[in-house]
């Protein structure tokens, strides 16, 4: 009993980590949208738990930021991320039909851009994806099995690990971080989450067609 309210309750500081330790105590404010241009590409971010659309600490060339409630990391915070961005980046391809979507997260962030490739993959290309500090991402290269061992306790969709990304290019990111690698060992958190990637928030780094993996400072393929 007293392991099971340790996981628990590491669980719970595990997964309120995002962009930073300060949480937001309100619901988070709807998504300040902005019609995109439809010349090159339309870049979508979505950060992590207690950031704002306005304060999720991506840079570079952006053309939408996804808000969402971050407050509580569960699966019902990341299913609304899910579905605004699929709102927010199906209405810029209504809008401009061949325009390219490279979309972006960190820690819930990711969780949210990694569920809505593996949802829409099949009906939506001309795409691809950058995951910082997942926390669906599935192991280890390759290692199979989720990354972190509290997906049963943040519920649905959030829960689980995959790479369930058909044919999009996705580049996955995770640097000796507890969030997206249970065996960096839960003493480098929080720490490494917020300090192991200095150039990531960066988009214009990372380009339209990455499909990769970097993990603890070293490149592998994608499906390796």
């Amino acid at each position: 009993m007293r392991a099971m309210r340790t996981t628990a309750a590491a669980a719970g500081l595990v997964l309120t980590a995002g962009l930073s330790l300060v949480q937001a105590s309100t619901a988070q404010a709807a998504t300040a949208r902005a019609a995109a241009p439809c010349e090159g590409t339309y870049t979508i971010v979505v950060g992590g738990t207690g950031s704002s659309w306005n304060n999720d600490g991506f840079t570079g060339n952006i053309q939408q930021h996804v808000g969402y409630p971050t407050t509580i990391p569960n699966g019902a915070s990341a299913r609304a991320g899910v579905n605004e961005l699929n709102r927010l980046v199906r209405d810029q391809r209504a809008a401009c039909p061949g325009q390219h979507v490279k979309m972006g997260g960190y820690s819930l962030g990711a969780a949210v851009v990694h569920i809505w490739v593996t949802e829409n993959w099949q009906t939506f290309d001309n795409v691809n994806a950058v995951l910082i500090a997942d926390p669906k991402r599935q192991g280890g290269p390759g290692a199979n099995g989720g990354s972190v061992p509290f997906g049963g306790i943040v519920g649905a969709p959030l829960a689980g690990a995959d790479r369930y990304f058909g044919d999009v290019p996705v580049k996955t990111i995770c640097h000796w971080d507890y969030v997206c690698d249970e065996s960096a060992g839960i003493w480098t958190y929080p720490n490494n989450h917020i300090v192991n990637y200095p150039n990531d928030f960066n988009m214009d780094f990372h380009n339209d067609s990455a499909d990769e993996q970097w993990y603890n400072g070293a490149w592998y393929p994608a499906a390796w």
